[in-house]
């Protein structure tokens, strides 16, 4: 198995979780010039980050990845419980994550490819930053008397420590959300590589 990244991109969340399984797997990072071109647009037509390879089989998107990751290794119990109520649970933060924080994060990653203007531009991202600390108050609210956004730990959790990575580097103040900088402490400590 072999999983393709960039250093501090989501695929860290993947990285994370092939980790927490204790399984062998290689780790390719890809040069963000390269993302684009031949030979990794031959793995991915998209030029986007992750992308697994587990012998003929080839998948991209993250949360397909996560998902396959969980259910390739059932005995490291990273569905976020043991009941149906449990994993769907798991799974519903996991899409939010995916879906709702990691999409406004990426209009701060991009905004000047959204609006033209540095004045629109930070319009945007002020309205981004503030959208993201409404979520993160959902967040915290979850991980309230609990460690994990599961009854367990699942791959939602290691989406989330990235995506908390990624508030520290915009310097996004969390100290109004204690149960988050708590998960990420919790994860942080972990003996994981944290810097792919």
């Amino acid at each position: 198995m072999k999983l393709y990244g960039l250093p501090g991109a989501c695929s860290l969340a993947d990285h994370i979780t092939l980790q927490w399984t204790g399984k062998p797997f290689e780790y390719e990072a890809v040069a963000r010039d390269g993302l684009k071109k031949a030979p990794y647009t031959d793995i991915n037509p998209l030029g986007a980050v992750p992308a697994l390879t587990d012998g003929d089989i080839v998948l991209t998107q993250n949360v397909a990845i996560l998902e396959y990751i969980a259910e390739k290794y059932p005995e490291a119990n990273l569905h976020g419980g043991v009941t149906a109520h449990a994993r769907a649970e798991a799974r519903r933060w996991l899409a939010m994550l995916n879906s709702d924080v990691h999409k406004t994060f990426s209009i701060l990653f991009g905004a000047g490819r959204m609006v033209n203007g540095e004045t629109a531009q930070n319009e945007l991202r002020n309205t981004a930053s503030d959208r993201l600390k409404e979520m993160f108050a959902i967040i915290n609210k979850r991980l309230e008397g609990r460690e994990w956004l599961g009854e367990a730990r699942s791959v939602a959790d290691a989406y989330l420590y990235v995506i908390l990575r990624w508030a520290g580097a915009f310097k996004m103040d969390l100290s109004a959300f204690p149960n988050v900088q708590a998960h990420f402490a919790r994860i942080a400590s972990g003996d994981f590589i944290v810097n792919s």
